[in-house]
């Protein structure tokens, strides 16, 4: 039998899924390689054949999506499957040209194709950009059901940047299980915060063997997505967070306008620090796409270490959330409302400080100005990051990660740490929805 030929375009995480769930043990497929993008020192590397299965003796490739015509013709792919996300929707039709032209089919996978199904209730916390505040949303909402007297298991959007045998299945409990998997710095901003608050999360790449074992422990799962990817997990309840500082955004980019078409949910975040015309701008969107959708009005106020006293006058040197200032395309963060909230005499530019990696990625992404992300996928870019920040002439150091960066890196600066967290703004809530779908006992709460 003559086996279909599939080449996967990912970027480390919905990509290793979908051939985990549509493609892995399955005969009439080949899937010849997958190719990496978006994610440093991903390319080059080898999906294991311990996960890839029996058919795949030797593992599957992961190869530069810069290659991907050369790879069309060199296996003679019959089709490309579409699977990373946070992308324009004419990137992903560059993307599908490119395959055509090659020889190629192209194929997105449906999100009902590529979706587990749970024992236990599902609430889902996706959102239309990375940077919309979805992490602080699934945080409120994890806060609410342990109220009720839930146990809830965070099961996280796949980050696998490192030994991919070994990140099977993670699951982290406190500090020290961060220290023991070597996690990166973005997997850090998404873990720390729902360990700090006592939430278990669970992460990795086999999100079967993931949700099985989630679900020895919980009530309630809570699906905490990544960028703006649709459920690893059929939720019973699609809380999908809208960014009104990026209007129109919800119908431009793949996959958050499917989230947007999904949701039973849209939380409209930043209603504080957005303007008017794009708060309106983005109801106007969720009544055009999914009239039936509930939504949840909500500010993100940041709280500033020792009430914001040592900003004014100060040189800053602002760090932000690495991922939501490069493909999430943002400006500015907590870190720099702060300085500007607080009378910081400048934002410190950290270009002409930058070394190593850390430089390549400003010089990639020169939209992003007088901010330094906190990049560190491995330990090298972590060292980067230190020494660009050691080199800085910055009077103070203001860190808006979801994590303190100082717990692993020495700063040889004066720094503060200023926090988001969500407020919701008048009815309904999360709370009345959440009982609404039967994931919180109304009588719970009396």
């Amino acid at each position: 039998m003559n086996r279909i030929r599939v080449l996967i375009a990912g970027a480390a995480g919905r990509d290793f899924h979908n051939f985990n769930l549509v493609y892995r043990g399955r005969s009439e497929y080949e899937v010849v390689a997958f190719t990496a993008t978006q994610i440093p020192n991903i390319d080059g590397r080898v999906y294991p054949p311990q996960l890839a299965g029996s058919l795949y003796p030797e593992g599957i490739p992961i190869c530069p999506e810069s290659e991907l015509g050369e790879l069309i013709r060199r296996h003679e792919v019959d089709e490309v499957v579409f699977a990373y996300s946070d992308v324009t929707h004419e990137h992903v039709m560059h993307v599908a040209s490119k395959t055509l032209a090659a020889g190629a089919s192209y194929r997105l996978l449906s999100p009902h194709e590529t979706a587990l199904t749970s024992t236990k209730p599902v609430v889902a916390v996706c959102a239309v950009r990375t940077g919309s505040g979805k992490s602080q949303t699934t945080r409120h909402i994890a806060a609410l059901l342990r109220e009720a007297g839930k146990k809830v298991a965070v099961l996280r959007h796949p980050m696998p940047y490192g030994d991919l045998t070994q990140q099977a299945v993670q699951r982290f409990a406190d500090y020290r299980d961060l220290d023991a998997a070597d996690c990166t710095i973005e997997e850090r901003e998404e873990y720390e915060p729902h360990l700090a608050e006592g939430n278990l999360v669970f992460a990795g790449i086999d999100y079967g063997a993931i949700l099985d074992q989630a679900e020895q422990e919980a009530d309630v799962i809570l699906w905490d997505g990544g960028n703006n990817d649709t459920p690893f997990i059929k939720p019973n309840l699609h809380v999908v967070v809208v960014d009104p500082h990026r209007a129109g955004h919800e119908l431009r980019y793949h996959p958050g306008e499917t989230n947007l078409r999904m949701a039973h949910v849209c939380v409209v975040n930043k209603i504080d620090t957005a303007p008017a015309e794009g708060v309106d701008a983005v109801l106007e969107s969720i009544r055009e796409a999914n009239p039936a959708a509930k939504i949840v009005r909500a500010a993100s106020p940041f709280l500033v270490e020792e009430n914001g006293e040592t900003i004014a006058g100060k040189r800053v040197l602002a760090i932000e959330d690495g991922p939501t200032l490069t493909h999430g395309e943002m400006t500015y963060g907590a870190a720099v409302l702060a300085a500007k909230a607080h009378g910081a005499a400048s934002l410190v530019d950290p270009r002409p400080f930058a070394v190593g990696s850390i430089a390549k990625t400003l010089e990639e992404w020169p939209h992003i100005g007088e901010l330094l992300p906190a990049m560190g996928y491995g330990r090298d870019q972590l060292e980067d990051l230190r020494e660009t920040i050691a080199r800085s002439d910055a009077d103070l150091v203001l860190i808006g990660t979801p994590i303190d960066l100082r717990r692993i890196i020495e700063l040889d600066k004066p720094a503060l740490r200023v926090t988001y967290r969500l407020q919701e703004l008048g009815e309904p809530t999360l709370n009345d929805l959440l009982t609404e779908h039967g994931l919180i006992d109304a009588q719970a709460l009396v």
